[in-house]
């Protein structure tokens, strides 16, 4: 199994371990506006290795968690979480790991 360009993974901070299960979708900027790339879920340990193509192009990418899907009934605030990136140098991997809670997000570029 050949690892995409772009990967993530999400933690869930507010329960302390990864969170199953979770929808994203990878999405890459034309001149056109905004197309998908791929879609999945998260694995048992909060990751997708496998989103997308295995080389990217330079330009503007997004990833779209489905936190809503995600949370259930349970409460949270955030229904979904988009997280826009640059990628400058198309060589390079690039992981943009997302950490969630109900009430607040965070991201990073990861390594």
């Amino acid at each position: 199994m050949t690892r995409s360009a772009i990967t993530t993974h999400v933690l869930d901070t507010a329960a302390g371990r990864p969170a199953r299960g979770v929808p994203v979708r990878l999405e890459a900027r034309d001149d056109s506006g905004w197309r998908a790339l791929d879609s999945g879920h998260t694995d048992d340990d909060g990751r997708i290795g496998t989103l997308g193509p295995d080389r990217v192009e330079a330009g503007d990418y997004r990833l779209i968690f489905d936190a809503a899907t995600y949370y259930g009934d349970r409460d949270r605030f955030f229904p979904e979480v988009t997280v826009t990136f640059t990628v400058t140098d198309p060589r390079q991997h690039h992981h943009v790991p997302l950490l969630l809670s109900p009430f607040a997000m965070s991201t990073y570029r990861g390594s």
